[in-house]
């Protein structure tokens, strides 16, 4: 399974960025970001159907998964975005269907994306 990412870039403070994750075959995608000197964060993620998407509290209102019809790419729309927000960002995805307890854990994603970065300027 190949994902490539794309649509990363320098933004200012409020601004918004669309990425998105092209893919041959998914049954759960996910969204992760790492920031200088920091650790793996989760960021979103979605199933094959659409249906209950989740989100990390620290985007949670601000930032929305989505899957185009043919579910071969997974977006990441990222609104009035923050500083903090500054990172490299992962897709990732699971031939598995993903329950909703270990959405959040990057063990549950055996294939990985390169990543893009996203930078927010204040």
């Amino acid at each position: 399974v190949q994902l490539q990412a794309s649509g990363g870039g320098l933004v200012q403070v409020g601004g918004s960025l669309r990425l998105a994750c092209a893919t041959s075959d998914y049954a759960t995608m996910g969204w992760f970001r790492q920031a200088p000197g920091k650790g793996r964060e989760f960021v979103a993620g979605i199933r094959w159907n659409g249906y209950n998407p989740t989100y990390a509290d620290s985007v949670k209102g601000r930032f929305t998964i989505s899957r185009d019809n043919a579910k071969t790419t997974v977006y990441l729309q990222m609104d009035r975005l923050e500083p903090e927000d500054t990172a490299v960002y992962y897709c990732a995805s699971s031939r598995q269907r993903v329950i909703t307890s270990q959405l959040q854990r990057g063990e549950s994603y055996p294939y990985w994306g390169q990543g893009t970065q996203v930078t927010v300027s204040s």
